[in-house]
């Protein structure tokens, strides 16, 4: 057995749970223990366990990769999404344009410029990315 073996070894058994995800409840636990680490260190990458932090969040990004498939949606389509959830109407989004263009744009006869998106992406606190 090596040095660096026999130092980890003892501790491994104590980390392996917070960085074993295989199955959903695994996942789930994961994702609890994460959100409390983002209550209790939020930001502060000078925190002794940000590091962990990090780390678990990257375990469960690969869960997610793995076992997670999210469809390719068009810009329209998210927006369509985003304001049915927001109970929002075309003349409501005032800062894509008028009702007309709001309705080309959710017809696909229109696209959704750089200014429209970036609105868009403020109103909803979304990455400009989701509509592209």
């Amino acid at each position: 057995m090596t040095v660096m073996t026999q130092q980890i070894q003892p501790h491994w058994t104590a980390v392996r749970p917070y960085l074993s995800i295989h199955t959903e409840r695994d996942y789930d636990r994961a994702v609890e223990q994460m959100n409390g680490l983002i209550d209790e260190i939020g930001t502060d990458e000078n925190h002794p366990m940000y590091e962990f932090l990090d780390t678990l969040g990257t375990m469960i990004h690969a869960y997610e990769e793995r076992n997670y498939h999210m469809p390719l949606a068009s810009g329209p389509e998210v927006l369509r999404y985003l304001m049915a959830e927001h109970d929002l109407r075309q003349v409501d989004l005032q800062e894509v344009g008028s009702q007309g263009v709001v309705s080309e744009i959710l017809n696909g006869k229109r696209e959704l410029n750089v200014r429209q998106i970036r609105a868009l992406a403020r109103r909803f606190r979304v990455s400009p990315a989701v509509f592209i």
